[in-house]
């Protein structure tokens, strides 16, 4: 008989089959508890009878324990929910190959979430990242589908890709292995000829800036494009869109703009300019996801628009990615490029979607030629694995309380850090804008050296980013390289022989890099964090 100072109990099964699909119960798993918070596991077989005579003793674990399941574990995982009970007779039960499956998972999912409760989520470091993780809603998930053990892209991309796609409102998205191949797929999809005159052709220019992740800017270079920087401005840190009429000549078709630090640039004047001069706009959104410009959430406004699913980022997926865009031949171009460049648009794992699999012909090819195998672009393999999509999947249930979280954060934190404005430029977003922070920059005013104080601040603890690249034509890949580009209304220079003259053209650039860095705002970091960072802010500046 079951005590009731046991945990419910969770039946286990050996396989033995008995007709069909069905499986005969044979054994059981029981947690019992032996004092408070501690439970011995117990292994029986066929049935409970004789529980106190028969103890095989496999493990001892501490956790806590509260009434109706285990504090660590959430509802519709806690232990609770195994009921099995009925199960627990004296005669063997049949049970269905599902109901086997979703046992043994249940199992699984639940031994995993005491490892996490009481080894992984105890590992405490007195470091504030600027960035956080996952925790067991995730596992769980990504326990699924290695059970499923369907290694590419399968049911939980799907599922994600849904997630995504109705949390903004769009039509069309990819889901990819990274936030930088997102901005890859973007830029060889534009170079497609079958947008025809409006295709980007090898020396068409593109409008961007260098204060950014080199991501934005290296898929540009790598289609023989050529980049044509503006200045970004402080303390937005976006694109100064003021001086993108400067840049725009007869060979500009497009203007690639990030918003930065999860801060949207004025949407409004640069699409403006689009309109204006038929430019294609890419908005790379990959630090905004949850960010809103004019009550809609930014990655909807570009013609295309990339995410990143980076650890670091909104919601994170291990690595990965998103692209988005309004129309059905942006999206069918990039699936075949995302997909090897093949012609055949079938869901990975399914064949002959069309019907017509063995019965078209295309280019030299013999007639009947079988249609996953015909490739009508130069692409690439960036699809992303199911593992990776089940973790994504799961944090975008969460990323309203993220969004509310980071904000939350960024503000609390701006509350404690005005005080410093003597020596701090804070942050500040565009009108209209409604900012999902990825994280808070900050800029040293001439009074105060950045680097003495990020310094002073990773020595007592607190993480901190610069500002990606900096200025990314001082950086060694521009510097040692013969990279075509423009500044502004420049003429085209070379990014191994620009000077001081080139150089002093994007004066907020270099500012970014010598005095700009930023902090976290992560969902995991409290008031207690912003607190400790304030204080020690403080001191450094009582020291200086």
């Amino acid at each position: 008989m079951q005590k009731e100072s046991e945990i419910k109990v969770s039946s286990i099964y050996k396989g033995k089959h008995s007709k069909g699909d069905k499986f005969t119960q044979n054994h059981y798993l029981i947690l019992e508890e032996l004092n408070s918070g501690v439970f011995k596991v117990l292994k029986l077989n066929k049935s409970t009878a004789g529980v106190r005579q028969n103890k095989t003793l496999i493990a001892a674990l501490p956790f806590n324990f509260k009434a109706g399941g285990c504090a660590f574990y959430s509802d519709e995982l806690a232990i609770e929910n195994i009921k099995h009970n009925s199960l627990l007779a004296e005669d063997p039960v049949e049970i269905s190959a599902a109901e086997f499956d979703k046992i043994l998972r249940d199992i699984v999912k639940f031994t995993a979430g005491i490892h996490y409760s009481c080894i992984t989520a105890k590992k405490k470091s007195s470091y504030i990242p600027v960035s956080g993780k996952i925790d067991n809603k995730e596992l769980s998930k990504m326990i699924d589908s290695s059970l499923d053990m369907w290694l590419t892209t399968g049911r939980f991309e799907n599922e994600f890709r849904d997630k995504l796609t109705k949390f903004l409102n769009v039509k069309y998205s990819a889901i990819v292995n990274s936030g930088s191949s997102a901005n890859l797929l973007a830029i060889a999809a534009l170079t497609s000829e079958e947008l025809k005159d409006r295709r980007l052709k090898s020396g068409d220019e593109i409008i961007t800036i260098a204060a950014g992740f080199p991501t934005t800017i290296a898929p540009i270079i790598q289609n023989n494009l050529i980049p044509v920087f503006v200045d970004a401005k402080i303390p937005s840190y976006n694109i100064d869109e003021s001086q993108i009429e400067r840049a725009v000549t007869s060979k500009t078709k497009a203007i690639f703009a990030a918003h930065t630090l999860g801060n949207p640039f004025n949407i409004e004047a640069v699409t403006k300019i689009a309109e204006k001069y038929n430019l294609w706009v890419i908005e790379d959104n990959c630090d905004a996801l949850g960010s809103k410009y004019n009550g809609k959430h930014t990655g909807t406004f570009g013609d295309i628009s990339t995410f990143s699913f980076y650890p670091a980022h909104h919601i994170t997926s291990g690595e990965g990615g998103a692209v988005c865009m309004r129309k059905a031949d942006l999206y069918k171009i990039i699936l075949s490029l995302r997909d090897w460049g093949r012609d055949c648009w079938c869901d990975t794992g399914k064949d002959n979607s069309c019907r017509r699999r063995f019965t078209q012909q295309f280019g030299h090819l013999p007639a009947g030629y079988d249609h996953k195998y015909v490739y009508s672009r130069l692409g690439y393999n960036l699809k992303m694995t199911d593992w990776q999509a089940a973790i994504g999947s799961a944090q975008a249930d969460k990323l309203n309380n993220f969004i509310k979280k980071r904000k939350h954060n960024f503000n609390y934190l701006y509350s404690k850090l005005k005080k410093f404005e003597n020596n701090l430029i804070l942050p500040e977003s565009e009108k209209h804008a409604e900012p999902c922070w990825f994280g808070f920059p900050i800029t040293t005013r001439k009074n105060t050296d950045k680097f003495g104080l990020v310094k002073f601040l990773e020595d007592n603890g607190i993480g901190t980013r610069q500002l990606f690249a900096g200025n990314i034509l001082k950086q060694p890949v521009f510097t040692q390289n013969h990279f075509k580009l423009r500044i502004l209304d420049s003429k085209f220079l070379y990014s191994n022989k620009l000077n001081s003259g080139d150089y002093s053209k994007l004066p907020n650039t270099d500012r970014i890099m010598t005095s700009t860095f930023w902090l976290g705002v992560f969902p995991g970091l409290t008031d207690g964090n912003f607190d400790y960072i304030a204080d020690k802010f403080r001191e450094y500046f009582n020291k200086v």
